[in-house]
């Protein structure tokens, strides 16, 4: 039974199983809520199936790998931790010991039962197997997760509003001319000098006035003439203002959404 690492069986991990999140590197911590090291890596079956985490116990047992089965972890994503119950430093001392270029066969896998099985008795009570039939499900409390939550993700569209600058108006004045013609009636005077022959012939005494001569009468004569100026007044007004509308914006967007896919092997009980 050959085991993958992590992104050997799964490339695209962090997206495809794990919703963008990585694994590698989470906090692991013993029942007694002691931290005994961090996630180094997984190894996965032939199925696709995890059976172990590799966890790197740092300074706890000087830097020592081992291989913890997947039924011995309880994983909060929500805290990126692992938890494992009952691991003491004992324990971890007298585990077989995992290095990146090692060979995992039947004997290594073996050893690493035995060091979560409870007792020897109890492992003695198990039907008979070796090398040629062995499954997981003989150790089905050492690889199949309890109550292990599944984080199902969906996408949902966000909609916000940038505020962007679109143009400017400049309001100017420019003075345009035309050529206006106005008419002012103006008047003016003139002098009308009348002459008449009297039809009566009564001799008349000559006053003081008649017989001499020079000036005997002044009249003053006037006209109008045109006093054309230009003037300003407010032809009209115009108000600015800017005034705000209303659209709505339509968009379509492809949601991705994940839903749980149970794959049955054999006749299990399911609820």
């Amino acid at each position: 039974m050959a085991l993958l690492k992590l992104a050997d069986a799964y490339p695209n991990y962090k997206d495809e199983i794990f919703g963008g999140d990585d694994i590698k590197g989470y906090d692991v911590y013993a029942g007694n809520n002691e931290k005994i090291g961090s996630v180094y890596d997984a190894l996965i079956d032939e199925q696709g199936s995890f059976r172990y985490f590799v966890i790197d116990t740092g300074f706890w047992v000087f830097g020592k790998k081992v291989l913890v089965p997947m039924g011995k972890v309880q994983i909060d994503y929500d805290r990126h931790r692992l938890m494992v119950a009952g691991m003491t430093k004992e324990e971890v001392e007298r585990m077989p010991e995992y290095n990146d270029n090692m060979t995992i066969d039947y004997d290594y896998e073996e050893r690493v039962r035995n060091s979560y099985r409870p007792t020897a008795a109890a492992a003695a009570a198990k039907p008979a197997y070796d090398r040629n039939n062995y499954t997981y499900d003989h150790d089905a409390e050492l690889y199949h997760p309890q109550d292990q939550k599944i984080k199902l993700y969906e996408e949902r569209i966000v909609t916000n509003k940038n505020r962007q600058k679109t143009g400017e108006v400049a309001i100017g004045k420019k003075v345009e001319t035309q050529t206006a013609q106005v008419s002012v009636p103006i008047e003016k005077e003139r002098v009308v000098i009348e002459r008449t022959t009297p039809t009566s012939t009564t001799e008349v005494t000559p006053g003081a006035t008649a017989f001499q001569e020079g000036e005997v009468a002044r009249m003053e004569v006037y006209e109008e003439t045109a006093d054309i100026q230009k003037q300003a007044f407010v032809r009209e007004e115009v108000n600015i203002r800017k005034e705000v509308t209303q659209e709505n914006v339509t968009s379509s967007e492809t949601i991705r959404r994940e839903e749980l896919d149970v794959d049955v092997d054999g006749n299990p009980v399911i609820k």
